[in-house]
């Protein structure tokens, strides 16, 4: 709407005001305090937000005026009103980022064949795509650590001009070649097709047959040089994105994780456009944009799928919430760190039942909380279920962004504005303290250092009862935390050669430890610890043993620089914690493969193994298979358990280990005080740092700029590629919408249990020798090697199809044993799940799934409805919905169904062997209740989990994306 246009006069446009000030030239903005309504100050913070929202966008159509009036009677109707929210961007990371673009990309294509102009396909709401999810580790600890071969021909061995080859032309690695050269002769008598050697500028030849040392400046380098290789075609795709589309900004690779970046380039507090300025708030494609709620900005996760129609124009839809006040009192514990500070309060919050809730934090212990402590603690508010983690804008969060990205002009109009709307805040005046939904509150001295694990994030292990604990795990029987080990077996050592040393594992050895500063450890001070840790620790004459899988990945350019000006990335390299590059790795199951001695010897000993990361998933099997014990901690602990070698340690009465002069050496002796890294962190972050980050980002990288890209409005898809390719979702395009239809004698597909997650529906990590998607894969001539990993290739929906439920660690009751296999009940047939659903396609057979509790739990992903849609499957029966996930199944046309309270597949004594039938009306309302009748003549209720009209109209329509096709055809 223009907003100066006579004949459309704005609903609200006698609430605009104009901010005057010296300092900077005048600005216009919307003014809620000028509806001189008493509950306007009684809204909670980030209700004030959506409210401001919707009397900016308030059109009479997405957005009505009876909107405005029911968010600003939030108290009354909270948990009832359904109301729009239009945010002021949308960010996007390339792993869930890419099928957005590809779906774009593909209306593009089918709008064009009903005759209407390609180029309308854009972004409205700006859109922010950060490239940062592709990063794997090749190479770490001074040594390639794996040989992947690239694809790409350009980056064949030929040694710098003026510069000599290392070790001549020959390898001189490991194996019959080892003294006296590499056995392939040199990089010309390599296999035909295959690029054996990497050239990067100022490194070493490389040849990838035999392990070689490098140096950590060149580990950085190889990694990259490996990512940009390996995902050259997606990374094209994304540049031909950057061009083809108006209202979207690519940030490049390696320039940092999308969170990170999130806080230190694209976030502002307040936006400014058409001419008003106005909150800045965010939805992004990631469970965890949630972070940027500690800076006062509002923001939460949802699918691509949901993220593709706000980039549309569609505002989001929700229900007002009930907003949870968090009170903060008390002093933090001298030795708890920030991830100490959230997973307690993580904990907390579960236990306090805020599901589905936003959380606004209050009281005067958050003056204790740097800004970047409320991102770490905001970060984690998806793992105990709530929507939002909100922290108010104050005094500090305005000296972070002065110290930070922040102009002395913008400080100034961000400081008038938020005070003149009534967004700012002092946490000591009693006075300023909204109306909640209700109040828990929270002692901070209560917090003591704990670890989470072993196999879920909300399982929080004192590290004061941390052997104690493991040793309970090795005994209890197998399920969320027990191993279920043979008293017998608990003190079996298994000794192995590594690097011509001899080593023994044992259960609760640590075979990987990796220092991860994004989401939860983003915050300054933890990765300092760490740093200081460690330098403590090689003064002391401590060190960590070889074998471990050590690795340092920093969110963002920035925290490599203040470790390096801190004067402590030596000591953490000297340990093993080197920095090996940028971007997502480990938590997303990128981990490089473990040496085949220690994988060895953990088979031998049918060992429990153990992981240490400072990431925020853990899930069981998730950062290696053979690692089944995974714990997440603070980056200063991940360095102490890497030192001690074992998680069965008693870290306050056992050294960590003995120095080369005997003398044994304890955590305290090492443990940095908060005044050493506060010192230091004062004198490290600086706003230097963020401008190097800027200038990075804007400058990107020779990579990318060189990188060739088409110039055509449509993307020229490649018949042959394996990385992008246009889905199927709008093959049947047309103006007419389908009515609902009847599910008729559908089959389960599987029949899981509770706590289904998105790793189990759709994995992110790496693609298995052995399955489906490797099938395919090897059919278009590619090897082991070159299959890369389900995030890198979501912009292919043949091989994301395969990937659907192909996790290992996949529970189906209808095969009673893990695994990506079902039954296909009409033959008694044990198939991989793509198989058997192709099967039930053929024959023209509907399907569903029957689950548990917690479905689709997890990180947000796209796929995780995508990929049974495309299986085959209409509807999914559960006990509960994680509600994101929830949100995509309706959004791809799929019904999420819940059984009455009290019922379930156990006792309606369900086989999953039974013909399904389930009656839709065409006339379907909000949770209006469904019958199925099952073969058997078995017959129960269950609840279609639609919220609202606009859930139906996406619904009726088969799915969002056809949706928004739809209307834009003449």
């Amino acid at each position: 709407m223009a907003l100066d246009s006579p004949q459309h006069e704005h609903p609200f446009g006698h609430l605009i005001d104009t901010l005057q000030s010296e300092k900077y030239e005048e600005r216009r903005y919307f003014n809620p305090q000028k509806l001189n309504d008493v509950r306007y100050e009684k809204l909670p913070f980030c209700i004030r937000v959506l409210l401001e929202a919707a009397i900016r966008k308030c059109d009479g159509f997405y957005v009505k005026t009876e909107d405005v009036s029911s968010i600003l009677d939030w108290q009354k109707q909270l948990n009832q009103a359904e109301v729009p929210f239009s945010p002021a961007r949308v960010l996007l990371q390339d792993f869930t980022g890419i099928p957005a673009m590809v779906d774009l990309a593909a209306m593009r294509d089918a709008l064009a064949k009903q005759g209407v102009d390609p180029s309308l396909v854009n972004p409205k709401c700006p859109t922010d795509l950060i490239v940062d999810h592709s990063l794997q580790i090749d190479y770490s600890k001074c040594a390639i650590q794996s040989t992947p071969i690239p694809t790409d021909d350009s980056h064949a061995c030929k040694p710098p001009a003026g510069r000599p080859t290392s070790r001549g032309s020959h390898c001189g690695g490991h194996g019959p070649a080892q003294g006296r050269g590499c056995s392939k002769a040199s990089c010309s008598d390599a296999p035909t097709g295959r690029t054996p050697a990497i050239q990067i500028e100022n490194t070493p030849i490389l040849c990838p047959f035999h392990l070689q040392p490098v140096s950590e400046p060149e580990t950085v380098l190889r990694n990259q040089e490996m990512e940009l290789s390996r995902n050259k075609e997606r990374l094209q795709f994304f540049k031909w994105c950057s061009k083809a589309f108006k209202n979207i900004n690519v940030v490049p690779p390696d320039i940092g994780a999308v969170h990170q970046v999130n806080l230190e380039y694209l976030c502002q507090v307040v936006q400014e456009g058409e001419g008003f300025i106005y909150p800045d708030s965010v939805v992004g494609t990631d469970s965890h944009t949630t972070m940027i709620n500690g800076l006062g900005i509002l923001g939460w996760g949802v699918g691509s799928i949901e993220s593709e129609a706000v980039m549309l124009g569609q505002p989001v839809s929700l229900t007002l919430p009930q907003v949870v006040g968090c009170k903060l009192v008390g002093s933090m514990n001298p030795l708890a760190t920030s991830i100490d500070i959230v997973l307690g309060i993580t904990k907390y919050l579960r236990q306090a039942g805020i599901g589905g809730k936003f959380v606004e934090f209050f009281g005067p212990g958050v003056s204790q909380l740097s800004a970047p402590d409320r991102t770490t603690i905001a970060n984690m508010c998806p793992e105990y279920n709530a929507t939002v983690s909100f922290f108010p804008v104050d005094d500090i969060t305005l000296q972070h962004f002065k110290n930070t990205i922040c102009s002395e002009e913008k400080l100034a109009v961000l400081g008038d504005y938020l005070k003149a709307v009534k967004l700012f805040r002092s946490y000591d005046d009693q006075s300023e303290e909204p109306q909640f939904s209700e109040v828990i509150e929270m002692n901070l001295s209560s917090i003591v250092p704990h670890v989470s694990g072993p196999k879920r994030p909300q399982d929080r292990v004192a590290v004061t009862c941390m052997k104690e604990d493991f040793i309970n795990c090795l005994n209890e029987k197998v399920g969320f935390k027990g191993f279920h080990i043979a008293k017998e077996k608990q003190e079996i050592k298994v000794p192995f050669l590594h690097e011509g040393a001899e080593y023994s594992l044992a259960h609760g050895s640590v075979v990987i430890a990796a220092a991860i500063s994004c989401t939860n450890n983003c915050n300054p001070s933890v990765m300092l610890a760490a740093g200081l840790l460690a330098k403590k620790a090689v003064e002391a004459g401590l060190s960590v043993k070889p074998y471990i899988r050590t690795s340092l990945v920093p969110g963002s350019g920035t925290v490599t620089h203040y470790l390096n000006t801190s004067g402590v990335l030596p000591s953490l390299k000297k340990l093993g914690f080197e920095v090996v590059g940028y971007g997502c790795s480990t938590c997303v199951g990128n981990t490089a493969p473990l040496p085949e001695s220690v994988v060895d010897a953990i088979k031998e000993g049918d060992l429990v193994a153990c992981g240490m990361l400072s990431g925020n998933r853990h899930l069981e099997g998730r950062l290696c298979h053979c690692v089944r014990a995974n714990y997440l901690a603070s980056p200063p602990l991940v360095v102490a358990y890497a030192i001690a070698g074992t998680v069965s340690i008693d870290l306050e009465t056992e050294p960590l280990g003995v120095n080369s002069e005997g003398k044994e050496v304890f955590l305290r002796d090492i443990w940095p005080s908060k005044e050493e890294v506060r010192d230091t962190e004062e004198n490290v972050v600086i706003a230097s740092m963020f401008k190097e980050l800027r200038s990075r980002i804007e400058k990107g990288n020779t990579f990318w700029n060189n990188l060739d890209s088409a110039e055509s409005p449509l993307f020229p898809w490649d018949p042959k590629s394996t990385y992008i390719s246009c889905p199927s979702f709008f093959s049947k395009l047309s103006k007419e919408k389908c009515a609902p239809l009847s599910i008729d004698n559908a089959y389960a597909l599987l029949f899981l249990g509770d706590k289904v997650t998105t790793d189990h529906i759709s994995p992110a990590g790496s693609i298995a020798r052995v399955s489906a998607a490797a099938k395919y894969l090897q059919c278009k001539r590619l090897t082991p090697r070159e299959f890369n990993s389900y995030g890198a290739r979501r912009g292919n929906d043949a091989v994301m199809t395969r990937g659907t439920f192909a996790s290992i660690k996949l529970q189906n009751r209808l095969i009673g044993k893990t695994g990506p296999k079902t039954l296909h009940i009409p033959t008694g047939q044990t198939l991989d799940v793509f198989e058997a659903a192709e099967r039930y396609q053929r024959d023209g057979v509907p399907l569903i799934i029957l689950a548990g509790k917690e479905y689709g739990s997890g990180s947000s992903r796209d796929w995780v409805a995508k990929g049974p849609y495309l299986l085959g499957v209409r509807a999914v029966v559960a006990e509960s919905f994680q509600r994101m996930h929830k949100n995509h199944l309706v959004g791809m046309g799929i019904a999420p169904l819940q059984f009455l309270p009290g019922e379930n597949a156990d006792t309606l004594e369900l086989s999953g062997k039974e013909r399904f039938t389930i009656s839709i009306p065409q006339e379907l309302t909000p949770r209006q209740h469904l019958t199925v009748q099952t073969s058997t003549g078995k017959s129960f209720s269950v609840i279609p989990l639609f919220e609202n009209e606009m859930d139906l109209v996406f619904f009726r329509h088969g799915g969002i994306l056809k949706y928004m096709a739809q209307s834009l055809l003449p």
